[in-house]
């Protein structure tokens, strides 16, 4: 009786135990949502009726990288005019009543309320700042806002990594997710044998099999072969005899609901890649503000990008409510690529009335044998080859084909008089052959000219005119077996070594008797001697209608032109690679693109000082650091084209000095 009451007892205890837990859940969960039902949505409501929504605007900071200089700022700087004048420039105010410009101190503004920025671009590259502020009533502890930025770039939309700002209960309840799920994994066993009774399995070998059993103390391995022998059953239907197979079963379950599990344990994963801010706010005191910073590729054509922010509001994986897209940022970009000279380039060139081409050909022949054989090796191949270059050049439109010098040359092997004989005869014989064809190529060109009729009358066949053969000697081909040796992988270094110590031999003869005694000589044979037979074709050619030896010509520099549209195409390495050895304002534009400004500068000085010049020099001087020379060359600039007052606000370095040094006012018309 008094188990039966114990027992009683303990299952009371489990129950209220398991009571408390399910209240304890149930309190939770209506508290949730009792404050999801009226809090929250109250404070959308409040959101909604107050048209409350995030904000971005330009940052503060400058938009100017780094100078490597800069000097100690002044209000007053003392520069030369274009005539050589000393003027006073300072940051100045008109005093109403004594009608004087004095200097005047201003206090940059703490809140910019401007909707565009000139941004400058750098090789190719621009970078964009603005502020994304988030007022406090738009932010709650069980909230996540999600902002994604948009950039719209010509015709084009980009989206932009996003914001989110993460209330400290919504990242709470996202890791009491990942927590969840991190159970639901512990219960999945990754060992089989886990599952396998050992106890029974062993205490039914102690009983049934004691031979068996007695391995247990052994260190023997016992293969699956022995324990069939012995017993008739293997080692591993014992085991599986022996395996809980309802809990294996349900362990395979749990491993096929793990993507379903994650799901429904984390409602909202938390996202680590491809984001620009995800933060926790755990105390909400103010306002939320971040600066966002995006370096964009520039494209032809690019010459502002705007930014538009949208976002939501979730609460886990629900969203409550979308945030309306704002105003956009404009950001103008200005390049230096405007700046480039597109005047046509051109370079004075000879042409003279002769001309000459080659071309080696690999013709085969028999030993000591010099006559042409189509059917040998890749001769057919070859001499096809040869008649294609002969046709190309009879019917060129520009060249008149005067004469073919033809040379043969033989390898080493053989005694050297015999050779040069040899390579005379060779390229007599294929002299002789292609004059032949060219003669029967000839006539049957100038049957298809037909005839022509002159002035009076007389009627005259199109002859095309015979072109005479030369044929040269040239004997052994050394020189090409040098290249050879010196080129082939087969060959060792010693052989090699050994092969160029023989030629300060000057007789050819004996050099080729030592190197037959070398291991090396039969692949030289074999291998490299049938490729020094060649037969080389020099033409002889002269301009049709040209009757004087030379004449000078300007043709346009193509690859000059191609270095400019290259900075036209904000292609700025490659248009500095073409532009670099000419060293002219096309150039320093290219520099300056890069940021290569002392470069840009040594280049910029030498130039004749028209307004593009000055106003490059302008910002040049600007980025160095160098504001005396950088208001002097703008201001010159401005007196000789006035649409540089325009360009100066387009331009942060020289945005800068303007604001600085309250340039271009009108009251300072007399300046310009």
């Amino acid at each position: 009786m008094k188990k039966i009451s114990l027992t009683v007892i303990s299952l009371a205890l489990s129950i209220g135990a398991c009571c408390q837990t399910i209240w304890s859940s149930l309190y939770e969960y209506c508290r949730d949502s009792i404050y999801r039902v009226y809090f929250s949505q109250g404070k959308l409501e409040a959101i909604r009726d107050n048209n409350t929504n995030a904000a971005i605007a330009l940052s503060n900071g400058t938009d100017i990288p780094d100078k490597e200089y800069r000097a100690a700022r002044k209000d007053t700087l003392q520069i030369l005019d274009l005539y050589g004048r000393q003027t006073l420039v300072m940051k100045a105010i008109k005093d109403e009543s004594t009608g004087e410009m004095v200097a005047n101190e201003v206090i940059d503004a703490a809140v910019v309320s401007a909707r565009f920025r000139n941004v400058a671009e750098r090789g190719g590259k621009v970078a964009i700042q603005f502020d994304i502020t988030v007022p406090k009533a738009m932010m709650d502890s069980k909230w996540q806002l999600r902002f994604a930025p948009q950039m719209y770039v010509l015709e084009d939309s980009l989206s932009l990594d996003p914001v989110i700002i993460t209330g400290r209960g919504y990242r709470k309840t996202q890791l009491r997710g990942y927590q969840q799920y991190e159970r639901f994994l512990s219960r999945i066993i990754t060992d089989t044998n886990a599952f396998v009774n050992v106890g029974q399995l062993e205490l039914f070998i102690e009983r049934n099999m004691p031979r068996l059993y007695e391995f247990k103390r052994d260190s023997t391995e016992v293969s699956d072969e022995q324990f069939y022998s012995y017993y008739g059953v293997s080692e591993a239907t014992a085991v599986e005899h022996y395996t809980n197979k309802l809990a294996q079963r349900m362990n395979d379950r749990r491993k096929l609901r793990r993507q379903k599990m994650f799901e429904r344990y984390v409602k909202a994963p938390i996202v680590t890649e491809g984001i620009k801010l995800d933060t926790v706010l755990i105390d909400i005191n103010g306002d939320f503000k971040y600066c966002y910073s995006q370096i964009i590729d520039t494209k032809p054509m690019l010459r502002k990008v705007d930014i538009v922010l949208s976002g939501a509001i979730y609460e886990q994986d629900k969203q409550l409510y979308a945030i309306p897209k704002g105003e956009p940022l404009t950001f103008y970009i200005s390049s230096v690529s405007s700046f480039a000279d597109m005047s046509e380039k051109y370079l004075t060139k000879i042409i003279e009335r002769r001309a000459t081409a080659s071309a080696s050909y690999n013709i085969v022949f028999q030993a000591a044998k010099s006559d042409v054989r189509y059917d040998l090796s890749d001769n057919a191949e070859e001499i096809t080859n040869i008649k294609n270059q002969l046709v190309a050049l009879m019917e060129n439109e520009l060249f008149e084909l005067d004469s073919i010098r033809v040379t043969a040359t033989a390898s080493p092997e053989g005694g050297y008089k015999q050779n040069e004989r040899l390579s005379k005869r060779r390229s007599e014989s294929v002299s002789s052959y292609f004059r032949s064809w060219i003669k029967h190529y000839r006539d049957s060109l100038e049957a298809t000219k037909g005839f022509s009729i002159d002035e009076s009358g007389d009627m005259s066949r199109n002859r095309v005119a015979s072109i005479p053969f030369q044929s040269s000697i040239y004997g052994e081909n050394w020189k090409g077996l040098d290249r050879l040796v010196g080129a082939d992988d087969n060959l060792s270094s010693e052989d090699k070594h050994h092969y160029f110590e023989q030629s300060d031999i000057s007789d050819l003869d004996v050099r080729e008797s030592k190197m037959r005694q070398q291991g090396y000589y039969n692949y030289l044979k074999d291998e490299l001697y049938p490729r020094l037979r060649t037969v080389t074709f020099d033409f002889y050619l002269h301009r049709k209608s040209m009757v004087k030896d030379t004449i000078h010509t300007t043709v346009l520099d193509t690859a000059y032109m191609r270095g400019v549209e290259a900075i036209r195409n904000r292609n700025y390495e490659q248009s500095a690679a073409l532009l670099a050895p000419y060293q002219d304002y096309n150039t320093a534009v290219a520099y300056v693109a890069l940021d290569r400004n002392r470069s840009a500068l040594q280049i910029l000085q030498g130039c004749e000082k028209t307004a593009q010049v000055n106003y490059m020099l302008a910002l040049v001087y600007s980025r160095l650091g160098d504001e005396g020379n950088a208001v002097q060359c703008y201001m010159a600039s401005c007196r000789q084209d006035p649409a540089y007052v325009h360009r100066g606000n387009l331009d942060p370095e020289i945005s800068e000095l303007i604001t600085l040094y309250g340039l271009n006012k009108k009251d300072e018309e007399e300046l310009y």
